[in-house]
Protein backbone atom coordinates (compact mmCIF):
# COMPACT_ATOMS: atom_id res chain seq x y z
CA UNK A 1 0.00 0.00 0.00
CA UNK A 2 1.83 3.34 -0.77
CA UNK A 3 -0.30 6.51 -0.25
CA UNK A 4 0.93 10.28 -1.17
CA UNK A 5 1.52 13.09 0.91
CA UNK A 6 2.30 15.97 -1.59
CA UNK A 7 4.84 15.45 -5.20
CA UNK A 8 7.96 14.55 -3.11
CA UNK A 9 6.39 12.74 0.14
CA UNK A 10 4.56 8.98 0.19
CA UNK A 11 3.89 6.87 2.82
CA UNK A 12 4.20 2.69 2.32
CA UNK A 13 2.72 0.02 4.11
CA UNK A 14 4.41 -2.88 4.48
CA UNK A 15 4.67 -5.98 7.47
CA UNK A 16 1.84 -4.38 9.26
CA UNK A 17 3.68 -1.14 9.72
CA UNK A 18 4.05 2.56 7.69
CA UNK A 19 7.25 4.14 6.27
CA UNK A 20 7.03 7.83 5.58
CA UNK A 21 9.20 8.98 3.10
CA UNK A 22 10.64 11.57 0.96
CA UNK A 23 11.77 11.36 -2.56
CA UNK A 24 15.65 11.47 -2.78
CA UNK A 25 17.45 14.09 -5.02
CA UNK A 26 14.60 15.77 -6.07
CA UNK A 27 12.06 19.02 -4.65
CA UNK A 28 8.50 19.55 -5.75
CA UNK A 29 6.49 22.45 -5.19
CA UNK A 30 4.75 22.87 -1.89
CA UNK A 31 1.14 22.29 -3.00
CA UNK A 32 0.16 25.96 -2.37
CA UNK A 33 2.92 27.12 -4.91
CA UNK A 34 1.86 26.57 -8.35
CA UNK A 35 2.46 22.93 -9.53
CA UNK A 36 2.58 21.59 -6.38
CA UNK A 37 -0.88 19.63 -6.82
CA UNK A 38 -0.17 18.71 -10.13
CA UNK A 39 2.68 17.08 -8.65
CA UNK A 40 0.78 15.39 -6.31
CA UNK A 41 -1.26 14.30 -8.69
CA UNK A 42 1.73 13.04 -11.01
CA UNK A 43 3.18 10.57 -7.99
CA UNK A 44 -0.64 9.92 -7.25
CA UNK A 45 -1.19 8.58 -10.87
CA UNK A 46 2.19 6.47 -10.91
CA UNK A 47 2.71 5.26 -7.48
CA UNK A 48 -0.46 5.63 -4.70
CA UNK A 49 -2.01 2.05 -4.09
CA UNK A 50 0.79 0.37 -6.33
CA UNK A 51 3.81 -2.17 -4.89
CA UNK A 52 6.69 -0.09 -5.09
CA UNK A 53 10.87 -0.97 -4.40
CA UNK A 54 12.43 1.61 -2.10
CA UNK A 55 15.89 2.25 -2.13
CA UNK A 56 16.72 4.11 0.45
CA UNK A 57 19.67 7.03 -0.31
CA UNK A 58 20.24 8.55 3.43
CA UNK A 59 18.86 9.72 6.71
CA UNK A 60 18.27 13.90 7.19
CA UNK A 61 19.47 14.92 11.15
CA UNK A 62 16.33 14.52 11.47
CA UNK A 63 15.19 11.16 11.37
CA UNK A 64 13.43 11.36 7.64
CA UNK A 65 14.29 8.71 5.22
CA UNK A 66 14.99 10.13 1.73
CA UNK A 67 14.79 7.03 -0.88
CA UNK A 68 14.52 6.45 -4.28
CA UNK A 69 11.43 5.01 -5.23
CA UNK A 70 10.45 2.21 -8.21
CA UNK A 71 6.97 1.58 -9.59
CA UNK A 72 7.86 -1.09 -11.93
CA UNK A 73 10.18 -0.16 -14.08
CA UNK A 74 9.92 3.60 -12.90
CA UNK A 75 11.71 5.74 -11.22
CA UNK A 76 9.79 7.77 -9.57
CA UNK A 77 12.12 10.19 -8.88
CA UNK A 78 13.71 11.26 -12.09
CA UNK A 79 10.18 10.78 -14.00
CA UNK A 80 8.90 13.93 -11.65
CA UNK A 81 12.10 15.65 -13.31
CA UNK A 82 11.25 14.64 -16.78
CA UNK A 83 7.94 15.61 -16.58
CA UNK A 84 9.11 19.21 -14.93
CA UNK A 85 7.66 18.89 -11.87
CA UNK A 86 10.56 19.22 -9.35
CA UNK A 87 13.73 20.63 -8.94
CA UNK A 88 17.15 18.38 -8.42
CA UNK A 89 17.92 19.12 -5.00
CA UNK A 90 21.52 18.94 -4.99
CA UNK A 91 21.81 20.32 -1.27
CA UNK A 92 21.58 16.68 -0.63
CA UNK A 93 22.20 14.53 -3.74
CA UNK A 94 25.20 14.89 -6.41
CA UNK A 95 23.79 13.35 -9.40
CA UNK A 96 25.07 13.96 -12.81
CA UNK A 97 21.91 12.13 -14.43
CA UNK A 98 19.33 14.47 -12.35
CA UNK A 99 21.16 17.84 -13.63
CA UNK A 100 20.67 16.24 -16.96
CA UNK A 101 17.06 15.72 -16.46
CA UNK A 102 16.39 19.17 -14.94
CA UNK A 103 18.24 20.62 -17.68
CA UNK A 104 16.29 19.00 -20.16
CA UNK A 105 12.77 19.54 -18.73
CA UNK A 106 13.43 23.17 -18.71
CA UNK A 107 15.27 23.39 -22.08
CA UNK A 108 11.65 21.90 -23.34
CA UNK A 109 9.59 24.43 -20.80
CA UNK A 110 7.96 21.13 -19.59
CA UNK A 111 5.42 21.84 -16.61
CA UNK A 112 7.10 24.11 -14.05
CA UNK A 113 9.59 24.93 -16.30
CA UNK A 114 7.26 26.93 -18.85
CA UNK A 115 6.57 29.58 -16.21
CA UNK A 116 8.68 32.85 -16.40
CA UNK A 117 10.22 32.50 -13.07
CA UNK A 118 9.39 29.35 -11.15
CA UNK A 119 10.28 29.23 -7.26
CA UNK A 120 12.01 26.91 -5.70
CA UNK A 121 10.24 25.39 -2.90
CA UNK A 122 13.15 25.80 -0.40
CA UNK A 123 12.74 29.39 -1.23
CA UNK A 124 9.39 29.96 -0.97
CA UNK A 125 9.18 27.54 2.24
CA UNK A 126 12.09 30.19 3.27
CA UNK A 127 9.98 33.29 2.44
CA UNK A 128 6.57 31.80 4.44
CA UNK A 129 8.74 31.05 7.38
CA UNK A 130 9.54 34.51 7.45
CA UNK A 131 6.74 36.67 6.85
CA UNK A 132 5.04 38.24 9.80
CA UNK A 133 2.47 36.81 11.29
Amino acid sequence: MTDVTDGDSITVGSEGREIRLELAGIDCPELDQPWGDMARQFTAYLAKDKRVIIWPAYEDPDGRLFAFVFVEDINLNKALLRAGLAWHYRKYVHDALLTALEMEARAAQKGLWGDLNPIPPWEFRNQRSDSPK
